[in-house]
Order: structure tokens, then sequence, then C-alpha cells
């Protein structure tokens, strides 16, 4: 076996830290990466609470939905601990609940159903008309194209190598601080090959699903991720699964944000595979607060 190489890729440490250590039956440690984040990924979490999940269930059963709510900013300098109850084998169906909890407290909660696949109706939205990846500029590129055009902050966020490769459609909402309509389009994929595991895959895009979603609901305002007035925090997630897919190769992930109401924000997204099939839907809510008028800490 070859030795490991010192520096590993982004994706490489995303799988490390996906791969749980298991204490005992239905308990394991999850660790965060060491990237310099003042909190865990909300992301990170969900990943290694569906891989919790999925230790649990038989053979053939695949996860079909996730419904997660974030309760506390985790410390990624601290491992997290994943409980989970067997809330349900049936023959068709099996129900497990996660509990993530670090120093003492719980952060997060999440319930996940799994499903023996079988023959049924079909139909599904189709894929939003937009250019494909190939045509579309890399980060880099990006980067390289608007240097002296993005602040700090985001060119530093877009520059670092990440596990998962994204290339938006629009960029032009990077430029302007004019509000626009609430939508976006953004190409994903993991920044290389996976191994042929559709739980795997299914982790792995649970992850990559909270990037970008809540932003989705800064453009009305002419706001981005980044900007200092402004206090983001993911309040929960749920996510249904509906085809098998690879998340090693392109998946659109197409966004909108119908509502922003009383300091929260409420965005969906619809993940298609290249040949334009529905994979998965995804729907979050979350704190929206202007920095000024904050008088509660999450």
């Amino acid at each position: 076996m070859p030795e490991p190489s010192p520096h590993p890729s982004a994706l490489q440490s995303l799988l490390s830290i996906l791969d749980l250590e298991t204490l005992d039956l239905n308990l394991f440690r999850g660790r965060s990466p060491s990237d310099g984040w003042q909190r865990v990924f909300g992301g990170q979490v969900l990943g290694q609470a569906l891989v919790a999940a999925s230790r649990t269930v038989e053979e053939g059963r695949v996860a079909h939905s996730l419904h997660g709510y974030f309760l506390l900013a985790g410390d990624p300098k601290h491992p997290l601990i994943y409980e989970v109850e067997r809330t349900r084998d049936g023959g068709s169906f099996a129900t497990r609940r996660v509990k993530a909890t670090q120093h003492g407290r719980v952060i997060f909660t999440m319930s996940v159903s799994f499903h023996r696949p079988e023959a049924g109706f079909e139909h599904a939205a189709a894929m939003p008309d937009v250019p494909p990846p190939e045509t579309l500029p890399s980060a880099q590129e990006l980067i390289a194209r608007f240097v002296d055009k993005l602040p700090e902050n985001m060119r530093s966020y877009w520059s670092r190598e990440r596990p998962i490769e994204m290339r938006p459609v629009d960029v032009r909402r990077y430029l302007s601080s004019e509000p626009g309509e609430p939508q976006q389009a953004i190409w994903m994929r993991a920044a290389g090959a996976l191994p042929d595991s559709l739980a795997l895959h299914q982790c792995v895009l649970a992850y990559a699903s909270d990037f970008t979603l809540l932003d989705t609901a800064l453009i009305a305002h002419g706001k981005v991720l980044f900007d200092p007035e402004i206090q983001l925090a993911s309040l929960d997630h749920a996510m249904w699964l509906h085809r098998p897919f690879r998340a090693d190769d392109w998946l659109l992930y197409a966004q909108d944000s119908p509502s922003t109401h009383a300091a929260r924000g409420f965005c969906r997204g619809s993940f298609f595979d290249r040949q334009g099939r529905l994979i998965a839907s995804v729907a979050q809510e979350g704190l929206i607060r202007r920095r000024s008028t904050a008088f509660v800490v999450k």
C-alpha cells in the first residue's frame, strides 16, 4: 500500500472526516478539519450525521429523506459525538434519529428515513436551461478575472482548495450590490473520484447542499455571504434523495428563496444530474440578522 500523502487534498480530508470512528454500538466520533473556521460548517454535521445513521441500517436500504436542526454552533477544535437511536425497522422503511453532542451539550439533531428501493410511478420537474459546466469559468479563473473587484474575504474563500468544485452560472451578483431576483444556479461536483458507494455519495451531497443555499436569500437585498453587516446561521435543513447519482459528476444546484421575514430566510434547492434528472431536493431556513439590530446570540 502506498504511503499516504503528507499533504492530503481537500477531498481526501473531507472523506477522512466522513469516516467516523466507532466508539460503541450506535455511538460514533467525528472530527473537524483544521481550516481556520471559527465554527463547524453545517454541511459537515449533516454529512457526518448521515454517515452515523447509515452505518446502523441493513444493506439494501437507501436514505431518502433527512430533517435536521442546528441548535448550537459547533467548536471545530473538539470532536463531535454522534448517537444514533434505532427508532424503527419496518419491512420497507427504517427510521433513525441522530443526536450530535459536544462539551456535554446537544448541538444538532436529525431524523433520517431509509427505504428499500421498489418500482413505482415516475415523474420529475425539468432542469433549468443553463450553460453546461465546461463552458463556465472555474473558481481559479474567476479569481484571476475579477481579482481587483472582489473583497479580500470573498477572494480568499474562492481561492482556497475545496473538496467540492463549484461553477456559478451567473457571477454578476458577486460584483454588484443591487438587489436582484433571489435565485441562482451553480454546478457542483466532488473535486476528484469517489468510491462506488451510493451511501457515501449521499453523504457528500448532504455536505455540499449547505453551500450557497442560505446565501440565495441575500440576493434580494443586494448582500453577499461575507457582508460584515449580516449575521448568518443555518437553523434547519431538510433533504429528499429521489434517485441514485454520483457526487463526483457535475450536478446542477438550482436555488431560490421565496421569503425572508423576522430575521429568517427560507431557501429551496433542486439537484439535477447531467442528464437532467432531478436527484435531490433541499429546503432550509436560516437566521439572517443585521448585526446592528442583533440582541441574541444564537
